[in-house]
């Protein structure tokens, strides 16, 4: 039965997610932003550490790592930690975010129209929707089938559609089964490429200081660094507006605390092994990473052939994971902008159709010099989501935790000052960006400071989100 309106609060009505869907694992998840009902809840926090674990425990996280060193020239140990310090701020904020999802019980860029109202959230979810639903997509797609082809000898064209596949498939299926899904990986991905990260160290050259003929080394050690550092964090962090996307159907008395430490502890531990493992991976003598090398070739021809193979199908199923997880999101923060597509039992399966399409045709694009989009892609990352992050939790302390849910399908409610308050996080973060696609002007003046836009957005937006709400009424 189509379940209407559950509560109706000064005629505002809280769409409540229909149909009885319960634990079951096959069933095709309905509804798509709606509330979700107490008697629909279900589940421990325990899930979200392996729900979490396993779409990090992929190639696109080692590589995170490789790029400071091969690209900026960082040396290895400053590198490991600035990745070790980047990986865990990044998951303490996704492990924050997710704790809400047992008490409100919607997606997380519906929990964002608290900040920016139902109309300016279509920037962030908009933004949100092509991130995740079209570039991460496009980036685990790509490395996916690399690996595929790679490991079976199918052309890289054949491998990508048989990965789009499968990964629109997971994510169409919905929530219950990428829990299961994820479950099921994480041993197989942990155990595999733990196993690949310490053969890589064994041959790494540990000691290997600041290259200065690295592509962009003109920021010196510590601009490395704090690329290093940045990307770590965008990369961790960028999973916050997933967030609450896997914890809203927890029971409500779910303890915040638990929660926390499963998520956090999900994405750190990973992020913290792999990168630190692509880092070694880049002192390798034997390795190449030019514009036309196979990223996922120079990690497998290091290793004995049997793990080797393993290691190529543990990438695959590692992009997998991940884009399972990537799709699910990018149709929820589709759905959160307030576009509609079909009707309401069929609309998330919609729109995770049409974005396993649009994401197919971008790694088509993208096949070429890997390394060097990937990087440029990180750092476009912080851009926007470190402000949003900014609005967001500065909002949360404001309002001490205590949301009305039924403000968040309230069309009329339209506050100006989160989209504001981001807005200016983005413009003024412009002079302080850093990759070779453009330069801003503190970065010609400053190379050692690396890429601090991500600092700089964060902070602007929070302060000026907290001078509107307290100073500016």
């Amino acid at each position: 039965m189509l379940l209407k309106a559950k509560k109706k609060v000064d005629k505002i009505i809280i769409p409540v997610r229909e149909g009885n869907y319960g634990k079951r694992i096959l069933a095709v998840e309905p509804g798509g932003t709606e509330f979700i009902p107490t008697s629909q809840r279900h589940g421990n926090p325990l899930r979200l550490f392996w729900t979490w674990n396993s779409p990090n425990w992929e190639f696109a996280t080692l590589f995170v790592g490789v790029v400071p060193v091969v690209i900026f020239g960082g040396s290895f140990w400053l590198t490991a930690l600035g990745i070790m310090l980047g990986s865990l701020l990044g998951a303490c904020v996704v492990g924050i975010f997710s704790s809400w999802g047992p008490k409100l019980g919607v997606p997380q860029m519906i929990q964002s129209r608290s900040a920016f109202g139902y109309v300016g959230n279509i920037f962030p979810s908009g933004l949100n929707a092509i991130t995740v639903g079209v570039g991460w997509f496009a980036i685990n797609s790509i490395t996916g089938a690399f690996a595929l082809s790679s490991f079976s000898n199918l052309s890289f064209q054949i491998s990508l559609i048989i990965i789009t596949f499968i990964q629109a498939l997971v994510a169409f299926i919905g929530h219950n089964f990428i829990h299961q899904f994820e479950k099921f990986m994480f041993p197989i991905l942990a155990i595999i490429f733990t196993t690949s990260s310490m053969i890589i160290f064994t041959q790494a050259n540990l000691a290997q200081g600041f290259n200065q003929s690295a592509p962009l080394a003109f920021g010196g050690s510590l601009g490395a660094f704090i690329i290093a550092f940045s990307i770590s964090f965008a990369y961790a962090g960028g999973w916050a507006p997933y967030s609450m996307d896997y914890s809203r159907y927890l029971p409500r008395n779910t303890r915040s605390s638990r929660v926390f430490w499963a998520t956090m502890l999900g994405i750190f531990l990973p992020c913290l092994v792999l990168q630190v493992a692509g880092a070694a991976l880049a002192t390798i003598p034997t390795t190449s990473w030019g514009p036309s090398d196979n990223p996922v070739s120079q990690m497998v021809k290091i290793l004995p052939s049997a793990l080797g193979l393993l290691t190529l199908l543990s990438i695959t199923l590692g992009g997998i994971s991940a884009n399972a997880l990537n799709i699910y999101t990018g149709a929820m923060s589709f759905l959160a902008t307030g576009i509609k597509l079909g009707g309401l039992k069929w609309q998330r399966g919609i729109v995770t159709v049409i974005f396993g399409i649009i994401g197919y045709l971008v790694a088509r694009m993208g096949e070429v010099d890997f390394g060097r989009s990937y990087e440029n892609f990180l750092l476009v990352l912080t851009y926007w989501i470190a402000p949003y992050l900014g609005v967001i939790l500065t909002d949360f302390w404001l309002q001490k935790g205590k949301y009305d849910i039924v403000s968040f399908y309230n069309k009329a409610y339209t506050p100006k000052k989160g989209l504001i308050a981001m807005i200016a996080g983005i413009v003024m973060s412009i002079p302080f960006w850093n990759q070779a696609l453009w330069h801003g002007p503190v970065v010609d003046l400053a190379p050692q400071l690396g890429d601090l836009s991500f600092l700089v957005g964060f902070f602007v937006s929070s302060l000026t989100y907290y001078l509107f709400k307290t100073r500016l009424k």
